[in-house]
């Protein structure tokens, strides 16, 4: 089989660096050396292991990315870049017909999803690629589904940690608090607690020191009024590596749909990965 090129968009932030980390050490993959980047930075490379990655900014990228896709033809990218890159991006790909997987978060996403619907190529945008993740949101879409309104008049907290350096606030989190709200329960994602100081992940949440540069603590917790019921729902990831496999899963999931011309649907979800993995 032959190698398929993928482009981390993102260097040298720390996601991109252990997605482009992953692809070096995966046969299915050559690591294309070149990686969207943002204005403000200062740096023209990066190394990642033994390969030099040349990083590409906005006022840089249109000079370059023919000559990059007639070297590398077939390229397939991922993002993992800034809220604010999130739509500029996305337009940029589909605007050279460059297949991607957005696992960026945030951004303009309904303006995100008219872009890929719109576009010649397919795409994979979802707030989580952790596979497990995915897998329980859509259990909770499900009972939201199944169960309208089941917790009907009972509150909701919800309390998400990330590392410091996460601007917006987790789509995982928005996601599932739309299911609660189908589920019956009256809460904005305004009032989802994002805490993003160290010295508190660290001390009342007790989040390794290891980790505290990068995790993903979410807790949900749903009470009745009148305090005799209580459930809580908790999922913590520690470290960047979850989100590699589902990443891939997703690359191989376009590469199919492409090799197939089966791909008259643009934009798919990593549910759509996982129902097509089983």
């Amino acid at each position: 089989m032959n190698c398929i090129p993928i482009m981390i968009s993102g260097l040298p932030g720390n996601v991109a660096r252990v997605m482009a980390e992953a692809v070096l050490q995966d046969e299915r993959f050559t690591l294309v050396p070149f990686s969207l980047t943002g204005e403000e930075i200062s740096d023209g490379q990066v190394a990642v292991d033994q390969t030099t990655v040349t990083l590409l900014k906005p006022s840089e990228r249109e000079r370059k990315i023919n000559e990059i896709l007639e070297s590398y033809p077939g390229c397939i990218c991922v993002d993992y870049t800034h809220p604010t890159a999130v739509n500029d991006n996305a337009k940029f790909y589909v605007a050279h017909k460059m297949p991607f997987v957005m696992g960026t978060t945030g951004g303009d996403r309904q303006d995100l999803e008219r872009t890929v619907k719109n576009a010649s190529m397919p795409a994979v945008i979802a707030p989580n690629m952790a596979k497990q993740i995915v897998g329980l949101q859509a259990m909770l879409e499900y009972g939201a589904n199944t169960f309208p309104g089941l917790f009907n008049g009972f509150t909701l907290q919800v309390k998400e940690s990330h590392q410091q350096g996460k601007a917006d606030t987790s789509g995982t989190a928005k996601a599932l608090v739309a299911c609660f709200n189908q589920l019956g329960i009256d809460f904005d994602i305004s009032s989802i607690e994002k805490i993003r100081d160290p010295k508190i992940q660290r001390e009342n949440l007790g989040v390794e020191a290891q980790y505290i540069k990068g995790h993903a603590w979410h807790t949900y917790t749903i009470q009745a009024p009148d305090g005799s019921a209580l459930f809580e729902l908790t999922h913590n990831i520690n470290g960047r590596q979850n989100y590699v496999s589902g990443t891939f899963d997703a690359v191989m999931f376009l590469k199919t749909k492409i090799d197939t011309n089966a791909f008259e649907q643009k934009l798919f979800t990593m549910i759509d990965v996982l129902t097509a993995g089983k």
